[in-house]
């Protein structure tokens, strides 16, 4: 069997190819109908304007909340100015009290629109050749005056309220009533033309203003979208960079464990077998964990991912970073309080990142100001606070939207420690933090030291 056979009969029976055009036109077909005719009468009042907007965010409390109305008293004074236009022509014409009600309906479909605004466009057109009969154009022209404007004012409003194609459909829809009118009306003068073209004008306008308004909303979301995905890959970049500093750290100590657990029964003469069954028992354990830590946290490491060659920094390093700073254009101080002593190395190597990150920000975003560094040894603890000026001098601050802040709380956090950082009141900016740091193990005396100390070239 041939492939085109068998194409042919998996093909469902009465099946046919449709063409692109007819798709097309069934497309917009649907589209219509979806626009035009699906419920056209649907309850759709219009919503007040929101008083945080850019325009109604600067007027007062009192005028904000009326001023929100404004599209309201707008669209019903539109539709008091086509009752006036319906009088006016009335009174030109002897005062025909049925030339003044011919405005009721074009206004009434005016006002409409804040509800119904697809039904308020049929009313208008179905309504405008028994308006212009009603103002005396008899078999003339197919809009009246006061139709004419209501019914520019009707598809304005609506192609404001719903999508561009409805508008499109409600030009086409128009044109379509006023080609007929002209043709079987037999008017002499029709103003079909200047309906389409007004209309075309109003309604191209109020098309672009809408999509303008559409995409800003999106672009607004979008951006939001940006920025919270943003924010966690920085949030992963800090975690993961944490994971394998803390794999560096964790594992070299690991690794002390193990070689100081192998080589201890060798410093003690004549250990006894308990001692020695201890200390085989705590070097398989410290090798069991450094084999488990690093294969759960060696996962965070990227295929080119090296470990850095040189010690990572502590706080005794952050000198030479002072340095590095100054002779980028940063004047900054360092203010050192307590009594200085050593602390875990996850403890110096999280607050030298933080005060290298804050001091970067700074260089960043405020150029030429003066900033201070402080250090605070504490009883229960180690505490940071870095502060800089406001920006001086005529380099402009580089944008940015503080992502380094988002690490430096990922590395309190994960020391539980607290952070607050923002303005200060001369507009500069403070970083401040406080890690928890329990209290050194007191020493071992003397003498123990020096007995192992002695066995300690004891062969192996």
């Amino acid at each position: 069997m041939t492939e085109t056979q068998t194409q042919t009969q998996t093909m469902p029976t009465g099946a046919k190819s449709r063409s692109p055009e007819y798709r097309l036109a069934a497309g917009a077909l649907s589209g219509l109908r979806q626009d035009l005719f699906k419920d056209p009468f649907a309850y759709r009042p219009l919503p007040p304007w929101s008083p945080d907007g850019p325009l109604l965010g600067r007027l007062p409390e009192r005028v904000r909340r009326y001023a929100v109305w404004t599209p309201h008293a707008v669209v019903l004074g539109a539709a008091l100015f086509t009752l006036l236009i319906a009088f006016a022509v009335g009174d030109s014409m002897g005062g025909d009290v049925i030339h003044a009600l011919s405005g009721f309906v074009p206004a009434l479909a005016v006002a409409m629109t804040l509800i119904r605004p697809v039904g308020a466009w049929w009313i208008s057109l179905v309504s405008t050749p028994f308006v212009a009969i009603m103002g005396g154009d008899g078999f003339g022209a197919p809009w009246a005056p006061a139709g004419f404007f209501a019914h520019l004012v009707v598809m304005t409003v609506v192609a404001a309220r719903t999508r561009p194609r409805t508008a499109a459909w409600m030009w086409a829809g128009t044109a379509a009533f006023g080609f007929f009118a002209s043709v079987f009306w037999y008017s002499m003068d029709p103003d079909t033309a200047p309906m389409l073209f007004v209309s075309a004008l109003a309604l191209l306008v109020t098309t672009s203003v809408h999509i303008r308004r559409e995409a800003k909303v999106e672009m607004t979301a979008q951006r939001q979208v940006t920025a919270v995905e943003r924010d966690k890959r920085t949030l992963l970049e800090e975690r993961t960079n944490i994971a394998r500093e803390l794999h560096d750290v964790v594992a070299h100590h690991m690794s002390v464990v193990a070689i100081q657990a192998e080589a201890a029964p060798y410093r003690v003469e004549n250990p006894p077998p308990e001692l020695e069954q201890a200390f085989v028992t705590i070097r398989e354990n410290a090798v069991a964990a450094l084999t488990e830590l690093r294969r759960v946290l060696g996962v965070v490491r990227a295929e080119d991912y090296e470990a850095p060659d040189a010690p990572q920094p502590t706080l005794a390093d952050l000198g030479r970073l002072l340095e590095n700073v100054r002779e980028a254009g940063l004047r900054v101080g360092q203010t050192v309080t307590g009594a200085v002593r050593d602390l875990p190395q996850g403890v110096e190597l999280s607050a030298y990142r933080i005060v290298q990150e804050a001091l970067s920000n700074a260089l960043r975003h405020a150029p030429g100001a003066e900033a201070c560094v402080e250090v605070s040894y504490v009883l229960g603890g180690l505490g940071l606070r870095i502060v800089n000026g406001p920006p001086t001098g005529l380099v402009k601050p580089s944008p940015g939207a503080g992502h380094g802040i988002t690490g430096m709380r990922e590395r309190i956090a994960m020391l539980s420690g607290e952070m607050t950082a923002g303005p200060t009141a001369d507009g500069g900016y403070e970083v401040a933090a406080f890690v928890p740091v329990a209290a050194p193990e007191p020493k071992p005396e003397p003498e123990a030291t020096t007995t192992a100390t002695d066995r300690s070239g004891d062969p192996a």
